[in-house]
């Protein structure tokens, strides 16, 4: 009797126990949304002494003030909302903000705010004082660690760019890591900034294989605005990305905007071309295996009407930008969002 018992017993706790992992597995969402938006300038309208912000403040050659920021942070919202396909993203990537407090008043001008988004910032030592942030909706995301890696170059090729944000999360029951990236810049022209996109190249390749050692399994996501095309040799050669989405095994890195190189599109047009310079890249296992996976269909760039406008000097449409030179022209980004869908 008292074996009978102990067998009723241990039945008992095995179906409690797969019971309340059903029930765990129901309250998990089946997907996640992930947006990446270069926002341009999304300034206070303060001055801060220790960057040089003084162009967008109200006394400077911008003119910049609580109103232009009040339409500019609206226009965000809408293009992440647009890129998310009328939803709002789990994860947010963002580049071009300036600091915290711009972040706050993001969320809490527009209706981001009503939906308990987590942010994760810091202050990078770019000259300009613009920084890569990520936002998270808390009751879809649990973060478990982040850091800031830092990009610059030492001796004669000395600067200081935006650093690299590091966010490692739990979704549902997998664990994946993002990273935010913004490259520096091609101002002063492409030969004479390559090497600095080199050197930023480098540092995200030391970066992924010092997570693949601590946790060869764990997914990892890439985002951002690399200031490069994905078919570039800081990419394809340092970084290691290969545009194979069907043979790339778990661990190796794979460019999924490559297939955007095929379309007459991009997230950035300059004098008529349209380039790719805001991409995603991805582990293997965020391809195949099981779990989590990466949507093809659904990683795209977000070519919402308002966020274009009429290309007059090279025909065809270009992204409505705030400013035009000095003159405010009241759009949203000199660079289009773009989004991904990670599901079961």
């Amino acid at each position: 009797m008292y074996f009978a018992f102990r067998m009723t017993l241990l039945v008992f706790l095995i179906l409690l126990s797969v019971t309340f992992e059903l029930a765990a597995q129901v309250g998990q969402p089946e997907e996640y949304r992930v947006v990446f938006f270069n926002t341009e300038n999304l300034f206070d309208p303060f001055d801060d002494p220790a960057t040089n912000d003084e162009d967008f403040t109200p006394a400077g050659k911008n003119h910049w003030t609580l109103d232009k920021l009040d339409h500019k942070v609206r226009m965000v919202y809408r293009a992440i909302i647009a890129a998310a396909d009328g939803h709002f993203p789990d994860l947010i990537g963002l580049a071009e903000t300036e600091n915290l407090w711009v972040l706050d008043y993001l969320l809490k001008n527009t209706p981001l705010g009503e939906e308990n988004y987590g942010i994760v910032h810091k202050e990078s030592p770019d000259p300009r004082g613009i920084d890569v942030a990520l936002l998270y909706r808390k009751q879809t995301v649990s973060p478990l660690d982040y850091s800031f890696i830092p990009v610059h170059g030492m001796g004669t090729s000395r600067f200081s760019s935006r650093d690299i944000l590091h966010f490692k999360a739990q979704l549902g029951t997998e664990t994946i890591h993002f990273l935010v990236n913004h490259w520096p810049s091609r101002s002063g022209g492409y030969l004479e900034t390559r090497g600095k996109r080199d050197l930023a190249a480098r540092i995200t390749r030391k970066s992924l294989d010092s997570l693949r050692i601590a946790s060869p399994r764990d997914k990892i996501l890439l985002m951002g605005d690399f200031n490069a095309t994905p078919d570039e040799p800081c990419l394809t050669k340092i970084v290691g990305a290969t545009c194979n989405q069907l043979r790339a095994d778990s661990t190796q890195l794979v460019n999924l905007s490559q297939c955007w190189l095929n379309s007459s599109s991009g997230t950035i047009r300059t004098k008529g071309k349209w380039e790719i310079f805001d991409q995603f890249l991805c582990t293997g296992n965020l391809l195949q295996g099981t779990g989590l996976k990466i949507s093809l269909t659904q990683t795209i760039i977000c070519h919402a009407a308002f966020l274009l406008e009429p290309d007059a000097r090279y025909l065809g449409k270009k992204p409505f930008r705030t400013y035009l030179g000095p003159i405010y022209h009241g759009g949203t980004s000199d660079h289009l969002p773009i989004a991904t869908l990670l599901k079961k």
